[in-house]
């Protein structure tokens, strides 16, 4: 029988040695990360975000930034040129292509007029490499829903031009181009998988080097995509299905034939897509408590679609006062979160971990969606981005591995897509 003093003296040197452990885990996370390039492939961006008073220099409420990138150790930031899924009239289509152009200058502005000296505009994986050599952060452009290019093939290497470096051809909803994911809810399809335009841009996408996403387009896109495409394919932000049963995820066989295909699946930190169910009982639990708050204010709560018909000014001043709400909460919201957990880093790196054992190490990724509905507790904007590296530390991940989910898989695809657009110029 163990005497109260061995207990005592056990269990202080089994604390003193799990600090140590620790201590030791959390110094070879920190080495690792600032040693790897850090790639996160999907950032959304607000145009108003890139002007010469407010822009990405200043530690902005947005999740990404320059100063979040630097103390989270993010090196490349993909920002995103999005459009929603409008009417497959001219009229639509002019008016989508008008605001991708909105967004592909202001990421130019940020690389050239506003912050030239802190962040710079890659298109190879060479320049990538180059730049996070000079100290200096890097941008990327993916354009999220092949929309705004119309009817028009000659849109793509116009968008190519500008620096876009991967296109999903639909988002929610079907584009002219392909069917979309959201088609499966009522099995509502437009194309059958790819519409003849779009497999013309599958072509186009290959001959000039962009990489096909495939994160919004249906299972059906995605399989005529693989058929016809010479080039291997992205998912820029997806996770497992067999995890969480979400049309946005990839289920085994999609899986397998991302594998077959040579590409790369960016596991994504969107709450809704790891754990659908606890992500709603958190959501409900929240929204109640912002609810309660806005009432003792004067401020009402109203749901998306309401908001989304507003004019720019009135959406605006609504989510000013809802910024200001979710202030007011935080002390509340901290403490729902010991009965009501959210979804969190260890939810996302499960993803990781039943991606990497589905297909191998080598084609799979990391994404966040920040600025667009992603971000879990623990990785909630660019500046806790070390905690994904730690979290696969914990889990027994070694450098070379977290290298290739960090970043070199996504590069090793980029530069096989522009090998491939190499032997088409050749043959020309």
């Amino acid at each position: 029988m163990f005497s109260k003093r061995y207990l005592l003296i056990f269990f202080t040197a089994f604390a003193a040695n799990s600090q140590s452990v620790d201590k030791e885990i959390m110094e070879k996370a920190r080495q690792i990360h600032d040693e790897v390039i850090t790639i996160d492939t999907h950032n959304d961006i607000n145009t108003k975000n890139f002007t010469t008073n407010r822009n990405y220099t200043q530690d902005l409420e947005t999740q990404v930034n320059l100063p979040k990138m630097e103390k989270g150790g993010v090196d490349v930031t993909w920002l995103i040129v999005y459009t929603g899924q409008g009417e497959l009239t001219p009229a639509g289509f002019k008016a989508a292509h008008e605001q991708a152009m909105t967004k592909f200058e202001a990421i130019h502005r940020l690389v050239k007029e506003i912050a030239p000296g802190e962040i710079g505009l890659a298109t190879t994986s060479e320049e990538v490499r180059q730049l996070v050599a000079e100290g200096k952060k890097v941008a990327m452009i993916g354009v999220e829903n092949g929309y705004p290019i119309g009817t028009d093939i000659a849109n793509v290497k116009k968008f190519y031009d500008l620096g876009a470096r991967y296109m999903s051809l639909s988002h929610n909803g079907h584009s002219q181009l392909c069917d979309s994911n959201t088609g499966e809810a009522g099995d509502q399809w437009l194309h059958g998988g790819l519409s003849e335009l779009g497999k013309r841009v599958v072509k186009e996408m290959n001959r000039l080097g962009m990489m096909i996403d495939i994160s919004h387009p249906s299972k059906e896109s995605m399989r005529q995509m693989i058929e016809i495409s010479r080039a291997p394919l992205i998912a820029s932000h997806s996770s497992a299905r067999a995890l969480c049963d979400h049309s946005r995820n990839l289920d085994d066989q999609q899986l397998e034939w991302l594998k077959q295909n040579g590409g790369v699946v960016q596991t994504v930190a969107f709450d809704s897509y790891l754990n659908t169910e606890k992500h709603n009982a958190y959501d409900e639990a929240v929204n109640k408590i912002y609810r309660e708050v806005g009432q003792r204010i004067g401020f009402k709560i109203l749901p998306r679609d309401e908001v989304r018909k507003m004019n720019p000014e009135q959406q605006e001043a609504y989510y000013e006062e809802y910024r200001r709400v979710r202030k007011l909460a935080q002390p509340k919201v901290q403490k729902l979160k010991d009965k009501v957990p959210p979804v969190d880093v260890q939810d996302f790196v499960d993803h990781i971990d039943y991606l990497v054992k589905k297909i191998g190490i080598d084609h799979v990724g990391i994404s966040s969606d920040f600025d667009g509905g992603g971000g879990v507790e623990g990785w909630s904007d660019a500046s806790q981005t070390f905690n994904v590296t730690l979290e696969l530390v914990k889990r027994g991940y070694t450098k070379e591995e977290i290298a290739k989910l960090w970043g070199e898989n996504l590069l090793r695809v980029l530069d096989e897509v522009q090998a491939v657009a190499q032997q088409f110029q050749e043959k020309q």
